[in-house]
């Protein structure tokens, strides 16, 4: 884009009128929505008279979507966006500010993400159970490499083998310590922590690093001001999770046990949040995510690679039932937890991590929530204001002056019927039309 033509995008005046506005956290009575270049510039008041009118008529304007919990890549982002999904938050990978900065440059159609860079986990842990063998990039990776253009194979490339460089061990505090602050040097912006013994993964006897270790790990990201997130499957991980000081949970604990009460108030009384990925838990006991892959809305902007994944499932856990999943994050969201949506979606179509694909998942992931006894409106927090605030990402997930202008525009009222966030009309990234 030259000088010129930046410029007037940056002057251009968008207005979208006669439409319903959900803010991140409550309907509003203005009918009005006014864009200046990447920010709103104002909610109601007077039209400016130079402004392009879009007619929202019989539409809900939003801001845009937070997904909380993935694994992506250039295509995952790019399939983001399509949904409405303007923020990724990724919790094991590559997109730190240095793998932004590699991968990204000069690539404008794709969701803003942050990520915690390489998990700490212990050798051989969680999540190699799910990785192929040997040092060769797998078949699934080559075949998404194919359908790249030049320079985004290469950015990927690069950042993959950055990613798969030889990864240091952590054994010790020390060397935890260390892995925290190479992290934070590759531009981290919070850091995720592993305690998966493997049973719900179908991998019983996985290692796990000792708790010393983990919690010197925590501590060390909060001297550096950073967040950190666990990866937990089970209430016994939860609980050793909070006992860690972590500030989230990334998944919901799939079990029920005697001591959930306690639990749930545990996680209360920490002050931290939880990630349910309802989406995952479903996927994991062995539902396939068929209903959503034969939505038109959803069918005619995937690939058919993601519409097999998700008619297929994990299928790990079969002994576990989503009632557990539904009581559990409902418990949680009485006592007062931020629940925020994510989907725990893997970077490119994998064959066996199934029932899951960008941008789709948020949109079944606000139904669950909704199945599982949240208020339409209280699921659209979840995907908008709440991580937002949680994060820090004090920018976005609401339609305030000043705030950025990510926003979707969708036919009908999802805070009435949430299945509505699938009719999309139109999607803005930093004040870019993106769609529509």
């Amino acid at each position: 884009m030259d000088k010129i033509t930046q410029h007037a995008a940056l002057e251009q005046v968008t207005a979208i009128t006669n439409v319903r506005i959900f803010d991140g956290e409550q309907m509003i009575p203005h009918r009005h929505v006014v864009i200046k270049g990447e920010s709103i510039i104002s909610v109601g008041g007077e039209l400016p008279a130079d402004a392009t009118i879009i007619d929202g008529e019989n539409a809900t304007l939003m801001p845009g979507l937070i997904d909380a919990h993935v694994h992506t890549s250039i295509g995952g982002l790019r399939d983001a966006l399509q949904f409405g999904v303007t923020t990724e938050l990724e919790m094991n990978g590559d997109f730190t500010k240095r793998g932004r900065e590699i991968q990204l440059k000069n690539v404008n159609d794709v969701a803003d993400v942050r990520s915690a860079g390489t998990a700490i986990t212990a050798p051989g842990g969680h999540p190699d159970e799910l990785l192929p063998d040997g040092d060769e990039i797998p078949e699934f990776v080559l075949k998404e490499l194919a359908k790249l253009s030049e320079e985004d194979r290469e950015a990927m490339l690069a950042a993959y083998a950055h990613d798969h460089e030889e990864i240091p061990q952590v054994t010790t505090v020390q060397e935890a310590i260390k892995h925290v602050h190479t992290q934070l040097e590759n531009g981290a912006d919070y850091i995720k922590i592993m305690i998966e013994e493997g049973t719900v993964m179908g991998a019983p006897g996985l290692p796990v690093l000792h708790g010393e270790i983990l919690k010197a790990a925590v501590a060390e990201a909060h001297k550096c001001d950073k967040l950190v997130i666990a990866h937990v499957l089970t209430a016994l991980t939860s609980q050793e999770a909070i006992d860690y000081g972590v500030d989230g949970l990334g998944h919901l604990f799939i079990d029920r046990p005697d001591f959930t009460s306690d639990l749930v108030k545990s996680i209360a009384d920490s002050g931290a949040f939880v990630i349910p990925c309802l989406v995952l838990n479903s996927s994991i006991i062995g539902n396939p995510a068929s209903e959503l892959a034969n939505d038109p809305r959803v069918h005619s902007k995937l690939s058919s690679d993601w519409i097999g994944i998700l008619n297929s499932s994990f299928n790990t856990f079969p002994q576990g039932n989503m009632e557990n999943s539904y009581k559990n994050v409902m418990d949680l969201h009485r006592a007062g937890v931020d629940i925020l949506v994510g989907t725990d979606v893997a970077p490119v179509p994998v064959p066996n991590l199934g029932g899951l694909a960008h941008g789709a998942s948020v949109h079944h992931e606000m139904q669950l929530l909704v199945k599982a006894g949240f208020t339409p409106i209280e699921a659209l927090q979840s995907a908008t204001a709440k991580p937002a605030r949680c994060f820090g990402l004090h920018d976005r997930g609401r339609i305030a002056e000043g705030a950025r202008a990510d926003l979707i525009l969708v036919n009908g009222d999802p805070t009435t019927t949430i299945s509505d966030t699938l009719s999309i009309k139109s999607v803005w990234l930093n004040g870019s039309l993106q769609l529509g």
